[in-house]
């Protein structure tokens, strides 16, 4: 498993890398955008990574999921809040 998640997070950072070296303004600002998006607010970090993971799992973003449970584990989320987050993907998702 640690293989499989390192392996996606390098593939991931050389793929942004390579997409930021393009130098197209807008995908820069959307990338800014993501960045600032998941910064601590008036939501702490957990919880919009939380929402992001949630989002992800309802939009069935295979990849966007592996990143925020990643996260979300980063941010010291629970299996208890998981298993919150995951019922309420279920419940929206359908």
């Amino acid at each position: 498993m640690t293989d499989t998640l390192e392996s996606f997070r390098h593939f991931r950072e050389k793929m942004n890398a390579a997409i930021l070296e393009a130098g197209n303004v807008n995908i820069n600002r959307f990338f800014a955008l993501d960045s600032r998006t998941y910064e601590a607010g008036a939501l702490p970090v957990k919880t919009k990574e939380l929402l992001g993971l949630v989002a992800s799992m309802v939009l069935r973003c295979d990849d966007c999921i592996t990143y925020h449970v990643v996260r979300c584990r980063e941010e010291g989320v629970s299996d208890a809040e998981f298993y919150d987050a995951f019922g309420v993907a279920l419940v929206v998702g359908g």
